[in-house]
């Protein structure tokens, strides 16, 4: 599939968007995506697993608030320019597009520079010198990945997703077998940090490889399309700046208002629904090709691809919430530890609420892509600034009070909260997009017969996360409460299993 997407998109980009088999093509391409990240991710967790150990309680709240500062200025480097240029890209010809992304390489790499130096220098007075130096040294990393982004973008919207699958998997593999070696060699913080490096320039590398010769590689500095670019954009880069506060201000607020283990429990927590978080991003982003040309072009398909996204995302939500809920002792005890000083298991509470905020992560981003597509920023940037200045207040309260477990609550009520926000200011603005909810009640049947394995006291806990899979599974099923274009991702002996209606 990959080859046919390739020559078609080298005959003009935009022949494969407007094809009938683009919206395939875009579902095949997330499920890839997913797959991709995931398959790395359970090989980071399990080198996870090594590190926290390695580095104990206090450490891993060190790691994680130097992790969080970086992230902070990676938000604010983007601003959602990565994200626009997306939308923007499916809209423009071979020849603009490149001269838009090399702009927009050029300015997120100059704002990364500045943020790496804000950051660090704000940190000295404040944390322990160390917190600067990760911050400088993960700062390179994220330069390497500021520049591999706007590769990635261009592999986006052609929808070569097998690629993209394999750059992802490959940058979480071998972050994963680099943690290894350094545990064993009993490697301090900073080493561990430094990892993206490496891993950034072969990624980088391999990209470019594939690139090479259908565009510009390299930046372009031109301050007035720079500002042409942000006057565009301004709107839905104070958006993003509110959302990237928000996915970081729990870390941070638990650093300065509580004891340095419950910062500890709250990142592994964390960590855990990190690896998770960066599904339903995949999952829609890898739609919002097919979403930008369709706002421009085509209401219906417009309102198709969202509903069947929408359902997709309600589907695989519930499901991954009420698994991490169920299992999220077993995960604890897996990734941190249960004695001595690597006794993580007051995070399991704190897990259960991130697995929740996560399920409204899943349903959350499918409207924002949307809400994006149709260039409503205005309605994005009042659904984040209310809920980072809602989550900010919830968390100064509840943090001082419950610790980690606190600061996973506002988390939860933040998510939840965005969640409906955001389909409401959809659907207010353009009713004919309103998602169908057919398969609502089916899916609320499957998450109570998914919970059923709680009510069994001694079943172990795997057997647990087990039953209910399997529960929620034939639920699903029983009700098809499941989009039809699912039946695309199977062998083809196994679509009529599915197409039974």
């Amino acid at each position: 599939m990959n080859g046919d997407v390739t020559a078609t998109s080298a005959s003009g980009d935009a022949d494969i968007l407007d094809a009938e088999s683009a919206g395939r093509l875009a579902v095949r391409g997330g499920a890839m995506r997913i797959a991709g990240y995931l398959g790395g991710s359970l090989a980071g967790l399990g080198a996870a697993a090594l590190l926290y150990r390695h580095l104990g309680l206090h450490g891993v709240g060190r790691y994680g608030l130097i992790l969080a500062l970086v992230g902070i200025i990676g938000g604010f480097s983007d601003l959602g320019l990565t994200v626009v240029g997306v939308r923007t890209a499916s809209t423009l010809e071979t020849a603009e597009r490149t001269a838009m992304l090399r702009d927009l390489l050029g300015l997120r790499l100059v704002l990364t520079v500045a943020g790496i130096v804000i950051i660090a220098l704000i940190c000295l007075p404040v944390y322990p010198s160390v917190i600067a130096a990760g911050v400088a040294i993960g700062g390179v990393g994220l330069l390497l990945q500021v520049w591999l982004d706007n590769f990635i973008v261009s592999l986006i919207v052609s929808l070569r997703m097998g690629l993209v699958a394999a750059i992802q998997f490959g940058i979480n593999f071998a972050a994963a077998v680099l943690t290894v070696v350094l545990v064993l060699a009993g490697a301090q913080l900073l080493g561990f940090v430094a990892i993206s490096i490496p891993v950034g320039v072969g990624a980088l590398a391999f990209a470019t490889h594939a690139l090479r010769g259908e565009r510009a590689l390299t930046p372009s500095y031109d301050a007035a399309r720079w500002r042409a670019m942000f006057a565009r954009s301004l709107v839905y880069s104070a958006a993003i700046a509110a959302a990237t506060l928000y996915f970081y201000a729990a870390i941070v607020l638990t650093s300065l208002l509580a004891s340095r283990d419950q910062l500890g429990y709250f990142q592994l927590s964390f960590r855990v629904t990190t690896v998770l978080t960066i599904v339903p991003a995949l999952l829609s982003g890898s739609a919002l090709p097919i979403f930008a040309r369709a706002a421009r072009d085509d209401a219906q398909r417009l309102g198709h691809a969202l509903s069947r996204v929408f359902e997709v995302a309600l589907l695989l939500g519930a499901w991954v919430a009420i698994t991490l809920g169920i299992g999220a002792r077993f995960a604890v005890e897996l990734v941190g530890g249960s004695s001595g000083q690597h006794n993580f298991l007051p995070a399991a509470p704190v897990l259960v609420f991130q697995a929740v905020a996560l399920g409204g992560t899943f349903v959350s981003s499918v409207a924002q892509y949307g809400l994006l597509s149709l260039a409503l920023n205005r309605r994005i940037l009042l659904i984040n600034v209310g809920g980072l200045a809602g989550a900010i207040v919830l968390m100064c309260v509840l943090i001082p009070l419950d610790g980690a477990r606190g600061a996973a609550i506002a988390t939860m009520v933040g998510e939840l909260s965005a969640a409906v926000a955001a389909w409401v200011a959809l659907c207010t603005a353009r009713p004919e997009l309103r998602p169908s909810l057919r398969i609502v009640p089916g899916i609320a049947a499957a998450s109570l017969a998914g919970c059923a394995p709680l009510l069994i006291g001694s079943l172990p806990v795997v057997a647990r996360v087990a039953l209910s899979s399997v529960l929620f599974l034939a639920v699903v099923l029983a009700t098809r409460s499941y989009p039809r274009e699912i039946s695309e991702l199977l062998p083809r002996r196994l679509r009529p299993l599915l197409r039974g209606r």
